[in-house]
């Protein structure tokens, strides 16, 4: 049985912040209890109160401020002496680098926040922590060597009935099983994560698994409508929230779903927005995937041969050096749908 779900990066004073909370509503008061607390002189508090504040840039997609804040959370709480707060502080700057692409770094800062959650005694922090590697490695395309942490976190997500985390681990698996290929699997897997998180009032979370269900059903039984259907009730809780990342990513599987419905020019605007909205908020795996969906719509609608090969070319190389393996994949396969593979770009 799982209780409502909880946001617990919102901590000291902001714990009465719901995990639906608006991130502008979490920004104007986090910002204003940070202030409080370093007039005050108390380190602990702004540490948790810098936290909030990180997280909410970060959703917002303003990268430098988030930056800026998880750097001065951490900086608060090792001033304070509160191990688990600074481990909480390199969880969020974990899970910013990954939002940027930068892998290594996200590697090392999550596996820093595991041990200090450890140290600390703080078993969520560890949980969100090694989730937060699990998600790294699953974003990078390597599935065999992050499934069996998904399944252990998603096991002691279920434990304790944590519904977010269940939530998160759920979709991440069901993501898997998508991406190999395992349509029936990953449906029943975000079905469920949607039920549970529907449940436990977890909008986001339950936005999420929308995109998911609305992905394989438009990929698996090319029912463009019900997929849009879900996508639309997706959008509705991500723009309540001003979850600016979710939304981008909601179009942009929107833009897949009219390409594989063969409304290329609907598919090229939507892709078009994405690719504005990633590049708004430094995202460069969201950016690549928009670029691709642009450039094989833009294809399909009779772009220049020469310039889609070379657009193709150019992603090719970026996601090659940036370590996206599942994303090169899709380049290396549109490159085949166009005949393009073998052409040499220079």
């Amino acid at each position: 049985m799982y209780g409502k779900a909880f946001a617990p990066e919102y901590q000291g004073s902001l714990t009465t912040l719901s995990v639906n909370s608006s991130l502008t509503d979490v920004l104007s008061e986090g910002t204003e209890r940070l202030r409080e607390a370093e007039r005050s002189g108390r380190p602990d508090e702004a540490a948790r109160c810098a936290l909030a504040v990180a997280e909410a840039h970060r959703r917002l997609g303003q990268v430098r401020d988030a930056d800026r804040a998880w750097k001065a959370s951490y900086r608060s709480a090792r001033e304070a002496g509160d191990t688990a707060a600074m481990a909480w502080a390199l969880w969020s700057g974990g899970t910013l680098a990954r939002q940027r692409g930068a892998f290594p770094l996200a590697w090392r800062l999550l596996g820093l926040a595991a041990e200090l959650g450890e140290q600390g005694g703080d078993i969520v922090v560890r949980g969100y922590s090694l989730a937060g590697l699990a998600e790294t490695g699953r974003i990078q395309g390597d599935y065999e060597a992050v499934g069996r942490l998904h399944e252990q976190l998603l096991a002691e997500a279920r434990r304790r009935g944590e519904a977010r985390h269940t939530v998160w681990a759920l979709e991440g698996i069901a993501q898997m099983h998508r991406n190999t290929g395992e349509y029936d699997k990953a449906y029943a897997l975000f079905e469920e994560a949607a039920q549970i998180a529907e449940r436990a009032e977890d909008r986001r979370g339950h936005a999420w698994a929308l995109r998911g269900l609305a992905d394989v059903l438009s990929v698996r039984d090319a029912d463009t409508e019900r997929a849009l259907e879900l996508l639309a009730r997706a959008e509705a809780s991500c723009r309540a929230m001003n979850l600016s990342s979710a939304l981008a990513y909601n179009h942009k599987m929107r833009g897949n779903v009219f390409y594989r419905a063969g409304r290329y020019a609907e598919a090229r605007d939507l892709y078009e927005l994405a690719l504005e909205e990633f590049r708004a908020m430094s995202e460069p795996r969201g950016e690549a995937l928009a670029r691709l969906g642009l450039a094989k719509s833009l294809a399909r609608l009779g772009h220049d041969r020469a310039e889609t090969a070379a657009e193709l070319a150019d992603l090719a190389r970026v996601l090659e050096r940036s370590g996206l393996r599942h994303a090169r994949e899709m380049v290396t396969r549109a490159q085949a749908e166009f005949g393009l593979d073998a052409e040499v770009v220079r």
